[in-house]
């Protein structure tokens, strides 16, 4: 056995050509992606055999010719010789093979987490110098958030046609840049599409329906440094747009006009019959009850920050009293919760300063518990 002849081992599936040794009893083997891997001598066997004897390194096509060789004018037949061994030699001679120019083939297994198997995935616009929020520009991003492969389709709408403008395949929680914009380009990006198919590679996996999903982005929210939120993702703060959430795709943002109008009618009806909770006591007396957390008081939370909530909550408020305003005696209930106390104490500052002549106290801890203020119209 020697450096050249190819082996291939007797213990295991493999082989290649020996390229040295160490000591007398481990032999380095190459393989055909140019690692070196050490084996015990009794575990090889040459299956071919490097033969460097002059006969084959000649062979059949190199043995000198039997027909007289005739010299061109001004050279002879040893300068004709010469010269054509010298060019048979270059023919022959190999490039330099160098191991890390093959190509890498090996790809480590996909890393899963724990609750990956669910798809969450988010389309992210990120300021790339938010100190300067005013000038800036954005990178937009696709956020894998789950343990499936995504083969995806971003495409953007132009009046009545799309354009496909990227699409390829996103490893498992991982992220992938889309494009930069700025807000310029705002307009032309207020209907976007995102279609993908979800899926894992060599081994089983739960069947994932298809993902076909239509935003309208609203170019406003690009001025509002409060719409860029803290993230898991990234370490600036991010606009982040819902596509798919622990496999509940979200409503597409685009709706039809028509729907729209008998869903804020609708909406209209249902108010006008139940304005407000309300509680028969034993007394008969009629309590109302109105809910001011978030939650209660607004279908979304989506691009508010947290002045922009306890406003809303005291419209709410304002626009219960001006409802009740014509019934003396009619008592309230604001159910504005503990926490830090910051609605609350906007309650009474109302109270305190708009409306003087209505009475108000802490409302029954044991049907409310804590965090209520009863209000009585006077």
């Amino acid at each position: 056995m020697k450096i050249g002849d190819k082996v291939r081992f007797l213990s295991e599936i493999g082989g290649g050509r020996v390229s040295g040794f160490k000591g007398r009893d481990i032999v380095l083997v190459e393989d055909e992606d140019g690692f070196e891997i050490p084996m015990a001598v009794n575990d090889v066997v040459v299956v071919e055999s490097d033969d460097y004897s002059t006969a084959k390194a000649m062979g059949k096509d190199n043995q000198p010719s039997a027909q007289p060789v005739s010299a061109p004018d001004g050279m002879s037949i040893k300068q004709k010789l010469s010269q054509g061994l010298s060019q048979k030699d270059a023919d022959d001679e190999e490039p330099d093979y160098d191991p890390a120019d093959n190509e890498v083939t090996f790809r480590a297994p996909v890393e899963e987490r724990k609750g990956g198997n669910k798809l969450s995935v988010y389309l992210a616009f990120v300021p790339m110098d938010v100190k300067e929020f005013t000038n800036t520009r954005f990178e937009c991003y696709l956020v894998n958030d789950s343990n499936y492969f995504l083969h995806y389709n971003y495409l953007v709408a132009e009046n009545q046609n799309w354009q496909m403008k990227l699409n390829g395949e996103i490893e498992p929680n991982t992220l992938t840049f889309v494009e930069e914009v700025g807000r310029e380009d705002l307009n032309n990006l207020e209907h976007i599409a995102l279609q993908m198919l979800a899926y894992k590679k060599d081994k089983p996996f739960l069947l994932k329906p298809t993902i076909d999903v239509q935003f309208r982005l609203d170019p406003v929210k690009f001025y509002k440094l409060h719409c860029f939120q803290e993230n898991d993702f990234f370490e600036e703060p991010a606009l982040l747009f819902t596509v798919i959430e622990n496999d509940e795709q979200q409503r597409p943002l685009v709706i039809d006009a028509k729907k729209l109008r008998q869903e804020m009618y609708k909406k209209v009806k249902e108010d006008e019959k139940k304005p407000a909770k309300t509680i028969q006591k034993k007394d008969n007396q009629e309590i109302v009850v109105v809910d001011l957390h978030a939650h209660e008081v607004l279908e979304t939370t989506n691009g508010m920050n947290n002045a922009d909530i306890l406003e809303y909550q005291l419209k709410v408020f304002r626009d219960t009293l001006a409802e009740y305003s014509n019934k003396r005696g009619q008592k309230i209930v604001f159910i504005h919760g503990k926490g830090e106390g910051v609605l609350r104490r906007a309650i009474i500052n109302e109270l305190s300063y708009k409306y003087k002549r209505y009475q108000y106290q802490d409302a029954s801890f044991q049907e409310y518990g804590y965090g209520a203020t009863q209000v009585t119209i006077r």
